[in-house]
């Protein structure tokens, strides 16, 4: 049972700061952040969790080309968690 319980925390803490990395200094990323991270994210999977940690990493003129479909990233993973952050 301990095991469960700080893999739940680890992931609340993951999301957790994803939730502060996602404040940027671009109005226009926030359009697609903000409404993504103000919902229940308890759900998401490591796999996906990874990817936004990835994501978050990156420049914001190239996530901003990413998320209005200038550009795409290379891998494949950020592109499917691209596609999370617009669908909201």
């Amino acid at each position: 049972m301990p095991q469960i319980v700080a893999s739940v925390t680890d992931r609340s803490i993951r999301i957790g700061r994803l939730r502060w990395q996602s404040r940027r200094g671009l109005l226009e990323l926030d359009r697609f952040f903000e409404p993504f991270f103000s919902r229940d994210l308890s759900d998401l999977d490591e796999v996906t969790i990874t990817a936004l940690e990835r994501l978050m990493e990156c420049q914001d003129l190239e996530l901003l080309d990413w998320l209005l479909g200038r550009s795409a990233p290379q891998d494949s993973q950020l592109g499917h968690t691209l596609e999370l952050l617009r669908r909201v």
